[in-house]
């Protein structure tokens, strides 16, 4: 196995903490003030040695034996302005966090049909459309949305690691979500369903953290490393998403053992088993019921939660995580 130095961005602070377990090296560029996108090593997380700093003016003097994109303009702007050609022409890897959006007039259903059709998400193409490059999806729903066209895919499911002396009790009887910017992300993230059952005739006892939380009266923002422990403390986790990737933040929950009641949508359908790991529906009107369960049984809670426990273990563990990412790092890398 060759050591790799891998240059990359600081797109979502948590992947790339856990990206960082895998047994290579990481530059993460960074400009003045560490505006979002480029902040480096920056953050609450316990980044090790293989993580390096490097400020955007001198990436073109560095070494480097792979590029590994996270967004749009990174691909689009940032190889051009920051790269040169011969570091361009490195082995590339695009890491796509999400599914599909909509697609712009003129792609896919409709097309034709007048300037505002549009279509099915399935038929946006993706930005990235190179044999010469790796696109890896976050998970196998990603993968099966996105039309990838003729760049070779593969997938890498999340890894997730919190500390073994970390482990849900429930004392509080209250259920909690974790989303970022939930107001302004709105319904695809399930903002409507959350005020619904927080604020609606018959309340249940909901908390919000996460950036912007206080923006719907939320409790604010948890850093990354204390966040397991602040979970471990509430009854059960909400996942509202109705559209979006798998939530880092659901399998940390259920990493310590922490019931989750979710919508069976995207690739959730696939990790929370119905009344053996969580409860996972698609009918919005029966999201309450389960959550009443959890409060009223702490035992209950406690057997669904350890049954998630084992299965994220099984599932998405660090050690297989970081095995994944070593193998597409190596194949491209020849």
């Amino acid at each position: 196995m060759r050591r790799l130095n891998v240059l990359t961005w600081h797109t979502h602070g948590s992947y790339l903490y856990y990206l960082s377990h895998a047994p290579h090296d990481f530059y993460v560029l960074y400009k003045p003030g560490r505006p979002p996108g480029y902040g480096g090593r920056c953050g609450p997380f316990p980044f090790g040695p293989n993580v390096h700093d490097l400020p955007a003016e001198q990436t073109r003097e560095r070494r480097f034996d792979c590029i590994l994109f996270q967004e749009d303009h990174h691909w689009l702007r940032d190889q051009y302005e920051l790269l040169t050609p011969a570091q361009r022409a490195l082995p590339r890897i695009y890491l796509e966090h999400d599914p599909p959006g909509i697609a712009p007039p003129g792609i896919g259903p409709g097309a034709g049909a007048g300037s505002a059709a549009t279509a099915w998400p399935t038929d946006l193409p993706h930005l990235v459309d190179d044999p010469e490059v790796l696109l890896v999806h976050v998970t196998p729903f990603n993968r099966l949305m996105w039309n990838s066209g003729r760049t070779p895919s593969r997938v890498i499911e999340h890894g997730v690691a919190v500390r073994p002396a970390v482990r849900w009790h429930g004392e509080l009887a209250r259920g909690l979500t974790v989303t970022n910017h939930l107001a302004r992300r709105g319904r695809r993230m399930g903002a409507d369903l959350f005020l619904r059952l927080r604020d609606g005739g018959d309340a249940l006892p909901l908390d919000l953290v996460g950036m912007g939380a206080a923006e719907l009266g939320g409790l604010g923002e948890i850093d990354h490393p204390a966040l397991p422990p602040f979970m471990a403390a509430y009854r059960f986790l909400f996942a509202p998403v109705r559209y979006s990737s798998l939530s880092l933040a659901v399998l940390e929950a259920m990493a310590i053992g922490m019931p989750v009641v979710a919508l069976a949508t995207a690739e959730m359908a696939t990790v929370v088993e119905h009344g053996v790991s969580g409860f996972a529906v698609t009918d919005e009107d029966a999201l309450a019921e389960p959550m009443r369960a959890l409060l009223r049984d702490a035992g209950l809670a406690q057997q669904l939660g350890e049954a998630g426990r084992r299965r994220t273990r099984e599932r998405f563990s660090i050690a297989r995580f970081c095995a994944d990412w070593d193998a597409a790092l190596q194949l491209v890398t020849g």
